[in-house]
């Protein structure tokens, strides 16, 4: 695997605006795994790979404590989609690495696999158990006029903004051959899922 800068010319993001309505309302970005919020550790990782660090979030208050720059939706109500193209209009830099903020396990070296294949492509997505992995992916701020028009008119799904996009398509194969790639590549969506990394909200005993 090509070795790259410990940090990189590219902002990270994490998508922390869903409803979490799988998880009885409650916000999953604050479940503890391993002790530590899914949240927290999203942005630790960030600080050593990214030289701007932004939380797309409509609720910026959930997150003071962590001294991160955070970004509203301009589209609220609209999805992920919603929260990438905040990051985008905020980066400071030509591409921003996005992360769900339900991915408890991200993993510095695959991430740093994918950065190593940003070239002329709108986006870098990995694919991953016979689907697309667009949450944990590389988008140019140059894809920003396709994402706005998608939102625009109401398109709000990140996998139907691929089509318009140059995106490259990172094989489940290439992605298989990374170690840490299953763990990093894990979201949690409902309680179930959030117990069976050993995942749990800190206020029930």
């Amino acid at each position: 695997m090509p070795m790259i800068a410990r940090r990189t010319s590219v902002a990270g993001a994490v998508l922390a605006g869903g409803r979490a309505s799988r998880m009885g309302g409650r916000d999953k970005a604050f479940a503890a795994v391993d002790g530590e919020p899914i949240a927290v550790r999203a942005v630790r990782v960030f600080r050593d790979l990214f030289p701007q660090v932004l939380v797309s979030t409509n609720h910026p208050e959930r997150f003071q404590g962590l001294g991160v720059e955070t970004v509203a939706d301009r589209f609220p109500g609209s999805g992920p989609l919603a929260g990438i193209h905040a990051a985008l209009l905020a980066s400071h830099y030509p591409h921003v690495f996005v992360a769900a903020c339900d991915m408890p396990g991200l993993d510095p070296d695959v991430i740093r696999f994918l950065l190593a294949r940003i070239g002329s492509a709108d986006a870098v997505v990995p694919c991953w158990e016979g689907d697309v992995e667009p949450l944990h992916a590389v988008y140019a701020v140059g894809s920003l006029p396709s994402i706005e028009a998608s939102l625009g008119v109401g398109r709000n799904a990140v996998r139907d903004v691929l089509r318009f996009l140059r995106v490259d398509y990172v094989s489940e194969a290439e992605m298989r051959a990374v170690r840490g790639a299953a763990r990093s590549l894990t979201n949690v969506n409902t309680p179930e899922e959030l117990a069976a990394v050993g995942g749990r909200f800190d206020d029930v005993s």
